[in-house]
């Protein structure tokens, strides 16, 4: 019994001294927060960051081959079969002699290195090769900045929306509630009939599963949001913001020209085709010779000691030139597919520059289309909760129904709504036009 008394009141100091057992600090998420942790945490930019990374040690990799090469080896003979030679007796009838002879030695050392003269521009191409797709994962990468700039953007605009939302559905039963409780008073006295005590009744039980689902929604979109932004799942946090209006006027002409000069995927097409270039180059260095300088120093001997006379070595200089004659084919083959690869770029590049007007016109569309419902619907909700107090008089007063009060309460959630609704499309389109036009998400970088 002693045993379970003790961690009860372990438990039970741990309480009262105002400490939870295993309780997590909560996160406050600011939208900036939210992008530094994404753009820290999470996984898919990571790792566009580090594939940024490869391309600069590939860069590395592409510029030693101009340096020499230097290598030493050292080979110590196990085994070895020895060569004896048989020469004829010089005394006739007498029996030839064999003599064994040794071409080899038990230890031996070799350093040798290669020096690059000529190559046919192949160091140099690759080279260039080498930094243009280095270049072009760095385009890759800021393309990878702002996809993820624009969906934390979202995540946490719905996390905003989606509590907006939960108090609207409150608010509207809330309303039920308090007519319900209305006519709960006026048919104590006989002033309301049991059909609209009913009726409120029902309201009310039928704007519960809306509240549990704004909640729901809720939920969803904040395990959403931590989920993208690296998080735990188990972690809670607390979102800090506001959806507001901010009007911003926006150029269509000057927002197409700065998305074709900033966006990063017309810049990583730049650099692929200039790669395939370099590739060509590449390709038609195989029908030019290559020259090196290349030598050997290689000492051996047949006791591993530094001992006087025990090591005798050699050396030799070489200049090695090197003609291809016939490679079946390979060259022009390769020199096809470069050509090939540069004109389906070209048809790539005309779609992509398509692509980007069209998404830049739809994000403007789009922001006006959501500045013109939102200035209506901003309207409407004052219009909304001003026949919401003119229906709750006009049926103390015996003047409406019950179901005319509900219509009214019904079409004050919906413009509220609404309302949230056309923030939510504001913001949303001003964020997705700032992608459409390669522009930053600092306010320094912003439109």
């Amino acid at each position: 019994m002693k045993r379970k008394v003790l961690p009860l009141l372990a438990l039970g100091l741990m309480l009262g001294c105002g400490q939870a057992p295993f309780a997590q600090e909560t996160t406050v998420l600011t939208l900036e927060k939210s992008i530094d942790l994404a753009l820290a945490q999470n996984p898919f930019y990571l790792a566009s960051r580090e594939r940024v990374d490869a391309a600069e040690a590939k860069v590395r990799e592409a510029a030693s081959q101009f340096f020499p090469s230097l290598n030493a080896q050292g080979l110590q003979n196990l085994d070895e079969k020895v060569f004896v030679l048989e020469f004829p007796s010089m005394i006739p009838g007498g029996r030839p002699q064999r003599v064994a002879i040794d071409f080899t030695r038990d230890y031996q050392l070799t350093l040798s290195f290669s020096v690059p003269l000529y190559t046919g521009g192949r160091l140099s191409a690759g080279y260039k090769s080498a930094k243009l797709n280095y270049m072009s994962s760095q385009e890759s990468a800021r393309q990878t900045t702002q996809e993820t700039v624009f969906n934390v953007k979202r995540g946490f605009y719905n996390c905003l929306l989606a509590r907006q939302l939960v108090q609207v559905t409150e608010e509207a039963i809330e309303l039920a509630e308090k007519l319900l409780q209305n006519v709960r008073n006026m048919s104590e006295v006989g002033m309301a009939s049991r059909l609209d005590l009913l009726r409120a009744e029902v309201r009310v039980a039928n704007l519960k599963p809306p509240v549990i689902q704004a909640r729901n929604n809720l939920a969803l979109a904040e395990l959403s949001l931590k989920t993208f932004l690296g998080l735990d799942v188990d972690q809670p946090v607390e979102i800090v913001g506001d959806m507001t209006y901010a009007p911003v006027e926006v150029d269509l002409e000057e927002s197409v020209a700065r998305s074709l000069a900033n966006r990063p995927e017309v810049n990583q097409i730049l650099y692929q085709k200039q790669m395939a270039g370099e590739m060509i180059k590449l390709a038609k260095a195989d029908y030019l010779p290559t020259i090196a300088i290349s030598g050997n120093y290689n000492t051996w001997a047949d006791q591993f000691k530094f001992g006087k006379d025990t090591w005798q070595s050699f050396y030799s200089f070489n200049l090695v030139l090197n003609i291809p004659l016939f490679n079946g084919l390979q060259t022009p083959a390769k020199v096809a597919h470069s050509k090939a690869l540069i004109r389906e770029l070209e048809h790539t590049e005309k779609g992509l520059l398509n692509n980007i007007k069209f998404e830049v016109q739809s994000a403007y569309l789009n922001l006006n289309q959501a500045k013109e419902s939102l200035l209506s619907q901003e309207k409407n909700v004052d219009a909304a909760k001003e026949s919401v107090r003119v229906a709750e008089l006009n049926y103390a007063e015996g003047l409406i129904t019950i179901t005319d009060v509900g219509a009214a309460q019904v079409a004050l959630s919906e413009a509220r709504i609404n309302y949230l609704r056309a923030i939510y499309d504001y913001v949303i389109s001003q964020a997705q036009l700032e992608k459409a036009m390669g522009s930053g998400w600092k306010a320094s970088e912003s439109m």
